[in-house]
């Protein structure tokens, strides 16, 4: 047994502890919020979808207590070149389900879960005294949040971090009494992710939500290239203000969605959020000012945008490989090879493919993934997989689940052409003839003012 001390309540230190806990460890999770705080005093810290890997490591550790709730099998998404053009669309399903749930209802109750399992939680803020403090006492130290000062413990991993400034500005809301069903909106599925891309603007996304309080809602966001379109809220002090803001950007510039939004409420008063992420890879060990080494873990190791819904799934990935390492060091040496070695099975296994994959989608579409997206075209989100355009559609939807699937294809154009070939019996290039003439017929239509008659779903809409 060891004494391991974990700096953060938030979803990735208190799994961590449970997970360490049911190994028999003596745990000890340091944070400024008790239970009770995270259902009363702060926002949401994110949408926080969690793939379906990620839900087999709940059910693994027995706290997936929200099984029944919001089950996401899809995504639809929207490609526009520009504002105002629909270009393609894509509707996949996963091959099993996701769930999005409110991670302050889970840091409630995981809290309490680790608590019945003898984990220790110390309510109290933690600054580099009390770090150094608790670093002495413990065989092992996690910092699992930790701004400021102690995220300055980590230096930035320059070979694996690509950005040096955040891409997008953020504004996060929750809301409620839309509709949940979205079919008549020719979305194939009663719970959809909802993706609208654009080029030049940003991003909006919408999330089938588990809230806190109990009910189902949509937590949505909206990923603003700075200066564009998009990038409107910097005056928004209230999620009144945000809510107004984003239906006036729905009705300018995605009248498409505009009927569904605008009758959406708040779902709660702390339910938004405003701000920037910076892409980065930090090294994952930390030096105190007495030569202590603490174990950076979760958000705090790697820090992704949200755009790609890899954030969560990304520290339970960082977990796997954790809970692993621990297990196997039988000896109780946590140095900094250890640490440096652990994270790095993280990284090389999958922790590059999913940075890889979260950092395409803030860049123009790669020529690779242009192709696939047109070999797609005319996806239906039919519940078998029997067309090509399908099985590209699913496949890009469960590479969210595990970006090493199907990154390298989105990245690089042979593969992208070696991959559509074996689906389509060597006629890739035929198939990407056919359906460029196809789309090409949307925009003229679209141009005359008329319904895209051409694809599956602006049938189903009409």
């Amino acid at each position: 047994m060891h004494k391991i001390a974990i700096i953060g309540s938030g979803i990735t230190g208190l799994l961590a502890g449970i997970g360490l806990r049911q190994q028999g460890h003596d745990v000890t999770i340091y944070s400024a919020l008790g239970a009770d705080d995270w259902m009363t005093k702060v926002p949401p810290t994110g949408t926080a979808c969690r793939f379906a890997s990620s839900l087999d490591l709940e059910r693994e550790l027995g706290v997936n207590h929200w099984e029944d709730t919001t089950p996401i099998n899809g995504i639809h998404l929207t490609f526009c070149p520009k504002l105002g053009r629909q270009l393609i669309d894509l509707s996949g399903r996963f091959e099993r389900k996701s769930l999005a749930i409110d991670v302050r209802v889970q840091s409630h109750r995981w809290t309490h879960d680790f608590e019945a399992l003898g984990g220790k939680v110390v309510i109290g803020t933690v600054d580099i005294p009390k770090l150094e403090e608790i670093a002495a006492g413990a065989d092992l130290t996690l910092v699992a949040a930790g701004k400021a000062e102690i995220g300055q413990l980590f230096e930035v991993d320059t070979e694996r971090s690509v950005y040096d400034a955040p891409q997008r500005n953020l504004a996060m809301f929750v809301f409620r009494n839309v509709a949940m069903d979205r079919s008549k909106d020719g979305i194939p599925f009663v719970h959809a992710i909802k993706f609208n891309f654009f080029a030049t603007e940003g991003e909006q996304f919408s999330i089938p939500y588990w809230h806190k309080d109990g009910f189902q809602c949509w937590n949505a966001l909206f990923e603003a290239r700075p200066g564009r379109a998009f990038d409107k809220f910097d005056d928004c002090d209230t999620g009144e203000k945000v809510l107004a803001r984003v239906k006036e950007l729905f009705k300018q510039y995605i009248p498409w969605d505009y009927d569904w939004i605008k009758t959406a409420e708040l779902a709660d008063p702390k339910g938004w959020l405003r701000g920037k992420v910076r892409p980065v890879v930090k090294k994952p060990v930390g030096t105190l000012p007495s030569g202590a080494k603490v174990m950076a873990l979760g958000d705090t190791a790697n820090t992704l945008d949200p755009i790609g819904g890899q954030g969560a799934n990304n520290c339970y990935r960082q977990l796997r490989y954790l809970l692993k390492a621990v297990e196997a060091n039988t000896e109780g040496d946590f140095s900094a090879d250890w640490m440096n070695a652990t994270f790095d099975a993280y990284f090389d296994g999958i922790g590059k493919a999913t940075n890889d994959f979260n950092n395409l989608l803030l860049e123009k579409i790669t020529p690779a993934a242009q192709r696939l997206l047109i070999a797609q075209y005319g996806s239906d989100g039919a519940e078998q997989a029997r067309t090509l355009q399908q099985k590209i559609a699913n496949a890009f939807c469960d590479n969210f689940d595990d970006p090493n699937s199907l990154t390298p294809q989105l990245l690089h154009e042979e593969d992208a052409l070696r991959y559509v070939n074996a689906l389509s019996g060597g006629a890739a290039r035929s198939v990407d003839l056919r359906n460029k003439l196809k789309i090409a017929k949307g925009q003229v239509r679209q141009v005359l003012g008329m319904p895209r008659s051409d694809h599956p779903l602006a049938r189903m809409s009409a």
